[in-house]
């Protein structure tokens, strides 16, 4: 497995930094790794700004699998600011978010040839450059029961929303995203956006959104250039818009909290036929462009439980994500992933292991359309990825996870060598 020596350098001079950061640390102040800034970050927070500054990368290395094994090492930062406006300026129940991300580095799954379907390194992809990821209004209403949003925002923060603790791809944020991402934006994707929320009860909700669809959103060359700019581009095709109902009880299963979502969603734009052309002939069988659908649909449930320990903790949490996209659009149709995550290990309560396992489903009628075309890789089959971390909490701002993950039939093929994979992934909150 080669080392990229520039990449190695830049890893463990961050590594270094926080380290010696860390010794400099107080107990009063490890929620950041800089510290309260001498008292005036809490000042300003009591004031009603508070700041985000953070850092996460990633190093994925194969030793098995592909054309190649090679190491790749992607990150990503993020600046960003929420303003209180009831405490700024007495606007009741009014919340202003900021984001900007950048994003660098390079993908292991592509340079090594892997034919994944789900990358290794989930911070890589969506552009390597600057991004306006938050530039949103929340509003809430009827004593905290109705919540409004608006302006520029990514879905997966608000719907099927789910951590991103796992390096592979497959069992980080929002399911639906990583099957239909051409339309359903997740981080640090944002687009023009409205979004309800009401609280049914204490321990249900539903919500209901209506989100930009616009390739430029999800188009490097555009990023590069206008990534920063909270414009309203030109080439929207339509509106997606997903309907969630939650139940969230802080005290079920034994007393201990868990979260539970079934939702589905709609997009409005003509989408492309995977298998017929506009004369409803195989692809490639003429030379006319591929079907236009009225729309692409999907659902998905996203379920959550701790099931041991003390609520909130340290002990055990499980989850199942399942989703499933329409036949008719979707290249991957289908997702499901499982697994638990233990937190509290080896006397060390913000120490976690986590292990999961999932699949990844190639849609079979467009493996039908490559057979037309005489493809040299058919995607019909079901790609698993498997991964297991370790993450090391010497400090709550500081997270270091080293990670194994093994994929077996990537792209959906045995056309394509299992991967190895070994990985470091680290975040810092400054």
């Amino acid at each position: 497995m080669s080392i990229n020596l520039r990449q190695t350098s830049l890893a463990c001079a961050v590594g270094i930094a926080c380290l010696g950061l860390i010794n400099t640390a107080t107990a009063a102040d490890t929620r950041y790794l800089l510290g309260d800034w001498d008292g005036a970050r809490t000042g300003l927070a009591d004031e009603g700004v508070t700041f985000s500054l953070g850092y996460g990368s990633q190093i994925a290395g194969n030793t098995t699998g592909g054309v190649d094994e090679r190491t790749r090492y992607a990150d990503q930062w993020l600046f960003g600011s929420e303003l209180d406006l009831q405490k700024l300026w007495g606007w009741q129940g009014g919340k202003f978010n900021v984001a900007i991300t950048n994003r660098n580095g390079k993908d292991l799954s592509t340079d090594a040839g892997l034919g994944t379907f789900q990358q290794v390194q989930e911070v890589y992809g969506r552009g390597q450059t600057w991004r306006l990821t938050n530039f949103f209004l929340a509003q809430s209403l009827l004593d905290g029961r109705l919540m409004l949003k608006v302006g520029r925002m990514g879905i997966g923060a608000d719907f099927a929303a789910f951590t991103c603790e796992f390096q592979n791809l497959t069992f980080c944020g929002a399911q639906p995203g990583n099957l239909v991402g051409s339309y359903w934006a997740n981080w640090p994707v944002s687009v023009w956006a409205g979004v309800a929320k009401y609280n049914t009860s204490k321990e249900t909700y539903v919500q209901l959104g209506a989100y930009q669809v616009n390739p430029s959103y999800v188009n490097d060359s555009y990023n590069v250039h206008k990534g920063l700019h909270p414009n309203f581009p030109d080439g929207t095709t339509g509106a997606l818009i997903p309907l969630e109902f939650g139940y969230t009880p802080t005290a079920g299963y034994h007393g201990l909290p868990g979260s539970y979502k079934i939702g589905a969603w709609y997009n409005t734009s003509d989408s492309a036929d995977l298998m017929f052309d506009q004369n409803r002939q195989p692809l490639g069988s003429t030379s006319v462009g591929a079907l236009q659908r009225d729309g692409a649909y999907g659902a998905y449930i996203n379920f959550q439980q701790q099931v041991t320990g003390t609520p909130g903790g340290v002990g055990a949490t499980v989850f199942l994500n399942a989703t499933q996209a329409d036949k008719f659009t979707a290249a991957t149709d289908s997702q499901v992933a499982a697994g638990v995550q233990l937190k509290g290990v080896f006397d060390r309560p913000a120490d976690v292991i986590g292990v999961a396992l999932g699949t990844t489903h190639g849609n079979g009628r467009r493996a039908n359309a490559q057979r037309v075309a005489n493809s040299a890789i058919v995607n019909d089959g079901y790609e698993v990825a498997a991964e297991v971390y370790y993450g090391w909490s010497p400090l709550p701002s500081v997270v270091v996870r080293p990670n194994m993950q093994y994929i077996v039939h990537p792209g959906g093929t045995s056309q394509n060598d299992n991967a190895l994979v070994l990985g470091l992934k680290t975040s810092i909150a400054f």
